[in-house]
Order: structure tokens, then C-alpha cells, then sequence
């Protein structure tokens, strides 16, 4: 599992958990399911949440009867499309937001610009570099269809 250390926790609390203590005999003493432990409970933003619902997001690529090569380029290219709408979401909100200085918001949007251009930049690559492992697998047509397919989704 990744953690993404960009978006911060929301906060943790501390959570008793129950747990049975192992003993050297063969049966256990009479509190020992009862006992607690310490534990740490790990609340979720909405960013969190949406990204633990959506681990299947890639269940049609690793499905297919593609290579495996070409599967990783085609989750890429699906990750790279949907930075790219969410730095597109952060420049519309940028571009509407009046507050700052003239000289804070060019700044603010000139670095928007630039890391949008630079994901899609990444999405000509891994465009490219799909094309050129399409060719190279000899892929059958199904299978050359599939692939243009996953890709466009």
C-alpha cells in the first residue's frame, strides 16, 4: 500500500483493540481475550476516501490478455489523465479565485500552467511509448484493440 504524504491526515486517534495474549499452556488465561492494546485509528480526507474506492479503477486493464509491459504503460497513461483533470480543476479554481495580488496570482497560475504542461507532456511519452510496445509485442488485432481501447478510457 502507497501513502500519499502530499495530502495530509486529517488526524489520529489513538483506539483500543482487543487482542488474545498467547500463553506457554495450552489454555488461556481467563482475561486474556479482554485485554486491550493501544491502537492508532487513521481517518481519511475525502481525497483518501475517494482513492480507497477506486483500487478496482484498474481491474478492466488487469483483466486483459495484454502484456504485462504494456498493461503498466496502459495504468500510466490512466493516472497521468487523471492528474491532468485534477491540475486542470486547481486552474479553473485558481483563475476564479480574486484573492492575492496581481503579481500572487500570475505566479500561482504560471506554476499551475507549468505543472499541467509537464503531466501532459508525461501523457505524449507514455502515448508514445504504448505505440512503440504495441509494435514491438507483435500484438494480435483483438488484442491491438483492446489496448487502443483501455487506452481512450
Amino acid at each position: 500500500m502507497k501513502l500519499d504524504t502530499a495530502q495530509p491526515f486529517t488526524h489520529t486517534t489513538p483506539v483500543p483493540v482487543k487482542h488474545q495474549a498467547e500463553t506457554e499452556t495450552s489454555s488461556p488465561a481467563p482475561d486474556s481475550s479482554d485485554s486491550l492494546r493501544e491502537g492508532i485509528r487513521v481517518s481519511l480526507s475525502e481525497v483518501g476516501i475517494q482513492r480507497s474506492k477506486s483500487t478496482d479503477k484498474n481491474a478492466d486493464i488487469d483483466e486483459s490478455d495484454l502484456p504485462n509491459g504494456i498493461k503498466e504503460i496502459l495504468k500510466m497513461i490512466r493516472e497521468l489523465k487523471r492528474q491532468i483533470a485534477e491540475k486542470m480543476a486547481e486552474l479553473q479554481a485558481a483563475m476564479a479565485d480574486d484573492s492575492g495580488t496581481p503579481e500572487e496570482r500570475q505566479i500561482r497560475l504560471g506554476a499551475l500552467q507549468s505543472s499541467l504542461a509537464t503531466l501532459q507532456g508525461a501523457l505524449s511519452t507514455a502515448n508514445a511509448n504504448l505505440i512503440k510496445a504495441m509494435k514491438d509485442s507483435n500484438l494480435s488485432s483483438e488484442q491491438m484493440t483492446t489496448a487502443v481501447s483501455l487506452s481512450m478510457n
